[in-house]
């Protein structure tokens, strides 16, 4: 016999059902959400910076009693405060002592309330000091001049280390001088003549280079000394040759030498040997991106400083049908660079031959003409100006443009705003693709859509 269910009892069941349908990941996600926050651990407030008011890392005491962290109150002194910043005394950065014991509790008090979630300050590293960044360049320039390649490669790796370190240490090597003692070390190793230990001085020439990326910016003095004809004959070779971490760096470097703009060390990289051909290879077999970005900002520079020669070695390098090949699927970083360089190098008419023979060269420059950056915009238009206005009179580039939608993206471009020699190369383009226009051409009302007003 069947007895009926009371209320209650029916009642119960009927949530058991419905909890049970619900989820199991989802239950737990309620369980949790209805957990009360754990609570977060007050730090004691002499543990804080009264700079930064946050948990000292490396505390340091100053001659006034006042303990901060050492980052903060050296960047308040280097920003032209030499003055303790809670009693307003004289206070250098060489008088800051480190505070062992208060950096003890710290870690200590870290470790007692690590199940509250507090990570344990590690204990930091003795940080340069000016004697020390002095030793380390003297110990390179000493090694360097009398051409030990090994011992110099030694004291270099421990400068980088030191300089990847922190922030402070690097600033301190470069206050020492860091990138001219680094430049002229690599100078005098490239120099060398001998070959007994050519292995070495291998070593030590790629470690050079790797700690000068750290101290970047180069002075005019170090710029010269990588710039000397040994010095690029030894970076070609690199380029060429080396490992892909040692290509990247080389590439910077030459990235920074060109960049500066100084016409005396453009000149010498223009007349090293086989310069252009190992950026063009870095272009065509990449290693990495910053690589090849750094080898068509290069290459743009060279160009800029001597059109005529630079132009005529890169166009007989094939770079015309690189860059054109690249900007069909390059990120944004890329193809601005790639424009700038293309657009360089098409003031050579053998560059603009190789641009008519290529069949992506116009839909491509076309498509670039928008949605990329306003930079890769102006060297868009820029390019496709310079090919149409010198295109021959039987040539087909016009209405090749034409075809690709030049016309109307120039019109929606002017409409939406430009400025400067881009304004008036797009009002140029857009008289030369107009006059090529035959009655069969239509074009899509579509096309105008974004316009606001007509175009006279």
């Amino acid at each position: 016999m069947v007895t009926p269910m009371t209320r209650a009892r029916a009642r119960a069941r009927a949530v058991r059902l419905a909890v049970s349908e619900i989820p199991l990941a989802v239950r737990r996600s309620a369980r949790q959400q209805q957990q009360p926050p754990e609570p977060a651990a007050d730090v004691p407030d002499h543990f804080l910076c009264p700079i930064s008011l946050d948990m000292m890392r490396d505390p340091v005491t100053a001659p006034t009693g006042i303990t901060y962290d050492r980052d903060g109150v050296e960047v308040w002194l280097e920003r032209g405060r030499p003055t303790c910043p809670v009693t307003g005394r004289p206070l250098r950065p060489e008088e800051l002592v480190p505070n062992h014991a208060t950096r003890r509790m710290i870690q200590e008090w870290c470790v007692a309330n690590r199940a509250l979630g507090v990570e344990r300050v590690p204990t930091p590293r003795v940080p340069v000091s000016a004697a020390d960044a002095r030793e380390i360049l003297e110990g390179v320039a000493a090694a360097a001049r009398r051409g030990d390649a090994a011992a110099c490669g030694r004291m270099v790796a421990r400068a980088r280390a030191l300089g990847k370190e922190s922030e402070r240490n690097r600033r301190c090597l470069a206050s020492a001088g860091a990138e001219r003692a680094l430049a002229l070390a690599f100078s005098r190793l490239a120099a060398a003549s001998t070959d007994q230990q050519a292995e070495a001085r291998a070593c030590a020439l790629e470690e050079i280079l790797a700690a000068l990326v750290v101290f970047f910016p180069l002075d005019e003095e170090s710029r010269r000394c990588i710039a000397s004809p040994p010095s690029l004959d030894a970076l070609v070779s690199i380029l060429s040759h080396g490992e892909q971490v040692t290509r990247v760096s080389a590439v910077v470097v030459l990235r920074e030498i060109a960049s500066s703009c100084d016409n005396q060390c453009l000149e010498a990289m223009s007349k090293a040997n086989a310069m252009y051909d190992a950026l063009v290879n870095l272009v065509a077999k990449p290693v990495s991106p910053q690589a090849t970005k750094a080898a068509l900002v290069t290459a743009y520079y060279l160009v800029k400083n001597d059109i005529e020669h630079a132009a005529s070695r890169l166009v007989d390098l094939g770079t015309v049908e690189l860059l054109v090949e690249l900007l069909a699927d390059a990120d944004k970083g890329t193809t601005e660079k790639a424009l700038a360089v293309l657009d360089t190098v098409l003031v050579a008419a053998k560059a603009r031959d190789r641009a008519y023979a290529h069949a992506l060269a116009v839909p491509v420059l076309a498509k670039k003409t928008m949605h990329v950056s306003d930079m890769a915009t102006e060297f868009a238009v820029s390019a496709l100006w310079r090919l149409c206005k010198n295109s021959p009179a039987d040539g087909g580039c016009k209405a090749e443009a034409l075809q690709v939608g030049a016309f109307q993206k120039l019109l929606l471009l002017l409409q939406l705003g430009c400025d400067g020699v881009t304004k008036e190369r797009a009002s140029e383009l857009l008289r030369l693709l107009n006059a090529s226009r035959d009655s069969t051409e239509c074009i899509e009302t579509a096309d105008f859509k974004g316009l606001k007003r007509p175009f006279i």
